[in-house]
């Protein structure tokens, strides 16, 4: 692949998405934030936008739909794109038993969200190549 494929922010507390991004975008080029878990559907469904998509990074915690359920519903859709949860504790990773799915509790430092994220998307490039 000759581009940089891109990354789904999909968080709903504004400050949190704000620092997320920021740090994202240190070592990613296309970061896109969404506030909700229905606005980050509507925007896997349309193909110029999914066929970059590379890596969800999501807060457990969303309005509405909420983490599992979103994550759950987005593998219906594309079933093999991985996904980081970022949560509060380790106790609710296994609310998330889908393939490609790695849970980061908090509190965590920058570097372990970008290497965590540097690795799924290696990974990702790997199977779609």
């Amino acid at each position: 692949m000759g581009y940089a494929l891109k990354i789904l922010l999909v968080d709903d507390d504004p400050l949190q998405a704000f620092v997320r991004k920021s740090i994202l975008e240190k070592r990613f080029s296309d970061v896109h934030r969404v506030a909700d878990a229905a606005e980050a559907l509507c925007l896997v469904e349309q193909p110029l936008f999914a066929g970059r998509l590379g890596l969800v990074v999501s807060a457990h915690h969303l309005t509405g739909i909420g983490g599992p359920a979103f994550v759950a519903e987005l593998h219906t859709r594309m079933p093999s794109l991985p996904v980081l949860v970022l949560g509060d504790s380790d106790a609710v990773k296994d609310d998330y038993p889908a393939k490609g799915v790695r849970f980061l509790p908090r509190p965590f430092v920058a570097e372990e969200m970008l290497a965590m994220a540097t690795r799924m998307l290696a990974q990702n490039k790997l199977k779609t190549a």
